[in-house]
């Protein structure tokens, strides 16, 4: 866990289970990922979806979890419902609880 978000959690006091802690992690490997296969850099990404290059950067090193907006705007660029990349990150975080 990187220490901005060791920070944020002492600070809001808000607890993070670790099932929602796994599939903030897989959204932003699967966003990773798509972009990847699609053969697309950060900056275009963050060009044609209105983000900044350091936002690209920041979500997919886990450095920020994303808004629903940002989100909307990703998926809609990476051609996949937010829905779909949901579902595959609940998934993947809830093999890996399981393991």
């Amino acid at each position: 866990m990187s220490i901005v978000k060791l920070c944020l959690r002492y600070w809001s006091g808000v607890p993070q289970n670790q099932t929602h802690q796994a599939i903030c992690h897989h959204v932003a490997r699967i966003i990773r990922e798509e972009r990847e296969k699609r053969k697309l850099s950060m900056t275009v990404l963050a060009q044609k979806s209105g983000l900044s290059q350091a936002m690209i950067s920041f979500i997919e090193r886990e450095i920020r979890n994303p808004s629903l907006e940002t989100l909307l705007r990703i998926s809609s660029v990476l051609e996949l419902h937010l829905d779909e990349i949901l579902r595959r990150a609940r998934e993947a975080a809830l093999r890996e609880k399981k393991k």
